[in-house]
């Protein structure tokens, strides 16, 4: 996310861990540029949230540079303007969506679930067998192992909770992106049963489940898959 207004861009970006998103802040098009660099090879970025009007380079130059660095990211502009020409601009510049200033952060969140669908998963599904700690989970036939081999004994809530974690490594998951991720939609999110779930998953997958490294809490904000 680039924004040059400080309280702004910690405002969104708090928000948005909230809701299980990872987010990297920029303070400018330099500073973008120079995370984007950064990046490790094959690494991907979903969604990039521009705001136009920033000193030195504005968005719509760092939208034709994301563009042609990464066609499959989804690009969201920001604006304080309500200049249709700005709007045009935007997206003949190749963003995907279009954000009014001042605007309700709910309804950021739908417009990057909208881009999300339609540009599709910025890296394919987990498939076939992903190491999880100590275990291995078989995601064709729904069984996890352990390390020796010998076959684990999980529930369909737990089985739905790996494949989903197996497939969103590295990003912080809050307990209602797990929810609608997987088909666990009937467990709520206001009691404690996610973070018993998870405890009881940690039993399994975890050396050492009061000191879990493979799925770990992130406080404040949900869980996330660090493979090994």
């Amino acid at each position: 996310m680039a924004e040059d207004d400080l309280f702004q861009r910690e405002t969104l970006a708090s928000y948005l861990i909230k809701q299980g998103y990872r987010v990297t802040e920029a303070e400018g098009g330099a500073n973008l540029r120079q995370l984007m660099g950064q990046s490790k090879q094959g690494s991907t970025v979903d969604i990039v949230i521009l705001d136009v009007h920033m000193p030195g380079e504005d968005g719509f130059s760092l939208a034709r540079y994301l563009r042609e660095r990464d066609p499959s990211c989804g690009i969201i502009m920001l604006t304080a303007a309500s200049d249709e020409v700005d709007r045009v601009v935007g997206l003949e510049s190749g963003a995907a969506d279009y954000v009014v200033k001042p605007f309700n952060p709910r309804e950021l969140v739908a417009r990057i679930k909208s881009v999300m669908r339609r540009i599709g998963p910025a890296r394919p599904a987990a498939a076939g067998r992903v190491k999880i700690g100590t275990t291995l989970l078989d995601l064709d036939a729904h069984k996890l192992f352990a390390a020796d081999g010998a076959e684990v004994t999980i529930t369909a809530t737990e089985f739905d909770m790996l494949r989903v974690v197996a497939e969103n490594p590295n990003r912080v998951l809050s307990c209602e992106r797990l929810l609608e991720l997987s088909s666990q939609r009937e467990l709520d999110t206001c009691d404690r049963s996610i973070d018993i779930r998870v405890a009881r998953l940690r039993k399994k997958l975890e050396s050492d489940p009061d000191k879990p490294q493979t799925i770990r809490t992130i406080r404040g904000a949900g869980y996330m898959f660090v493979p090994a």
